[in-house]
């Protein structure tokens, strides 16, 4: 199994994003896991699986996360390819999705995350171990013959339409 889980990103409105920032981001969300793959898939046996993180921002639509989103987006996307490229050798490939996950003690974070519940129909933020779950899960057998999907991880804050103002 390969579990690709690099991330983040800050919090930088559109039209302020520095050319050093996009590329950091980039790199750390989309690069990084890329490179990752292709450096170890060769080593890979067949029924191997292979998860990369994305998160809800990819399809959400959140405010000052453009760049995050587009590099998360993008691991969505060579999720996706490389669940085709790699099927011949029975390599699985999947995205994980995360939505509000408590994984900070910056009290600004945690309100913002409070905050977030009230987004989602479950009501709550989400764990990092229902997160690992689902990573486990799409490694596991059980999910022998998924591929090429996007497990969302968020108490179904994708299904709801949010609007900013």
């Amino acid at each position: 199994m390969l579990f690709t889980n690099a991330g983040g990103g800050a919090h930088t409105p559109f039209g302020r994003v520095s050319p050093d920032e996009v590329d950091d981001v980039l790199a750390r969300n989309l690069s990084a896991p890329y490179l990752t793959v292709q450096t170890l898939a060769p080593a890979l046996n067949e029924h191997a699986s292979i998860v990369l993180m994305s998160s809800i921002a990819a399809t959400a639509g959140l405010p000052g996360l453009g760049v995050y989103s587009a590099a998360k987006a993008g691991a969505r996307a060579l999720a996706r390819t490389l669940a085709v490229e790699l099927a011949g050798r029975g390599v699985r490939v999947n995205a994980v999705s995360p939505g509000y996950i408590d994984t900070s003690s910056d009290p600004e974070v945690r309100e913002f995350l409070r905050a977030g519940a009230a987004t989602i129909p479950l009501a709550r933020v989400g764990r990092p171990e229902e997160v690992a779950a689902a990573v486990l899960f799409l490694a596991s057998d059980d999910a022998g013959y998924i591929t090429g999907s996007d497990l969302f991880v968020d108490g179904g804050r994708n299904q709801v339409q949010t609007q900013y103002r």
